[in-house]
């Protein structure tokens, strides 16, 4: 008995401790730091087109004249001369490269790079990748790429039998692009800075010009839009660095948007516990239709042998059974949050299933005071 009397109040304290938390939540300070970027501070794409040898037999086949013509040109710069008849090795695939600059990225810097096979090779494991220029949207080469490819993957395959593991055409050149061009984000135009935020907000725009005010001055900041805050910079250039570092530690609260987040396909609901809902009364009833149809077969034995053009009779008896009480539910909610709904459903024993479509619901009828977004 004591036993029990303990576990009873274990599972007691962690239902208390689960309900507790799932009230009302308060926004806490972030830095600003994450809250946004600096307008100019982005990175870059680059993009090239090159050649990865060495590969076992699973490089492009003899149809891809693509690749044919990419290896001749190779070899006519290194001095050799031949014909597209004289090229029959499937060691070679084309293959498309991508990377990401940095914004601020100085020469000898390595990168990663993705390699993709752009014919039909089965697999570049095992492959090196020839120098390959590295495109920015310029059409100017910031980086060049070369080395030894590293597969997630393998395809094998022998006499009609193949094994395959993940997408063996696709592999990564780990730090195996090196920067040729220097690049340094512009984010000083004119003396000003733009703080842009990756959520819109007049409410914590306006809180992230006040801060920087109380701390550099006033007229430092200024909110231009629920995206955009402007900040004047008249020092030093060479304390430009520090000035930005002392912005990005600044703490603001910002404003929270009520949304509630469904996935209909793990029947998945997430919701701040203080999205509000106004008084609604919920009736949630199912029509459980049962259908059961059983064949029969008679078989007309007595006459077998006079007449041969009998043949056997099936008879489907249909039993239809209707069920209109079966996960009936009425439920009222005054003024209360969407935890309290969803907690009140799970005790009427709704499913989560359901439920999404009662939030839908009370969305429509404009109960709901939140944002939806079905994933």
């Amino acid at each position: 008995m004591i036993m029990v009397s303990c576990v009873r109040t274990l599972i007691a304290g962690a239902l208390l401790f689960l309900t507790a938390i799932a009230g009302p939540a308060m926004a806490q300070e972030v830095q600003l730091r994450g809250l946004g970027r600096f307008d100019g501070w982005r990175e870059n794409a680059l993009i090239g087109y090159g050649l990865v040898t060495g590969l076992a037999g699973s490089g492009d086949t003899r149809r891809n004249a693509v690749t044919r013509q990419a290896l001749r040109n190779v070899l006519s710069r290194l001095g050799t001369t031949v014909t597209e008849d004289q090229i029959s090795s499937r060691n070679v695939a084309v293959v498309m490269v991508i990377a990401t600059l940095p914004a601020s990225a100085n020469v000898g810097d390595r990168i990663d790079a993705t390699v993709s096979s752009i014919g039909d090779a089965r697999s570049l494991a095992g492959g090196t990748l020839l120098m390959t220029p590295m495109l920015g949207p310029d059409q100017r080469p910031y980086a060049l790429a070369q080395g030894a490819l590293v597969a997630g993957g393998y395809s094998f395959e022998s006499e009609l039998n193949q094994q395959q593991r993940n997408y063996p055409t696709t592999a990564l050149l780990q730090s195996g692009a090196t920067v040729e061009s220097a690049v340094d984000a512009q984010i000083l135009k004119n003396g000003e800075l733009s703080f842009l935020l990756s959520d819109p907000s007049f409410g914590t725009a306006q809180r992230i010009a006040e801060i920087i005010n109380s701390r550099f001055g006033f007229g430092t900041a200024s909110a231009k839009s629920a995206d955009q805050v402007k900040v004047r910079f008249a020092g030093d250039p060479s304390t430009l660095t520090a000035f930005l570092a002392q912005i990005e530690t600044l703490s603001v609260r910002p404003e929270s948007h009520p949304r509630v987040v469904v996935n209909e396909r793990t029947g998945t609901i997430v919701a701040g516990g203080d999205v509000q809902i106004s008084s609604v009364a919920i009736s949630q009833g199912d029509i459980k239709i049962t259908i059961k149809a059983e064949n029969y077969a008679s078989q007309p034995g007595f006459i077998a042998g006079f007449a041969n053009d009998v043949r056997s009779l099936v008879v489907t008896n249909t039993k239809l059974d209707v069920d209109d009480t079966v996960g009936d539910t009425v439920v009222r909610f005054p003024n209360t949050t969407v935890g309290d709904l969803v907690q009140g459903l799970s005790r009427s024993r709704v499913s989560t299933r359901r439920m999404i479509s009662i939030l839908q619901a009370i969305k429509t009828a404009g109960a709901l005071h939140a944002d939806i977004i079905v994933q």
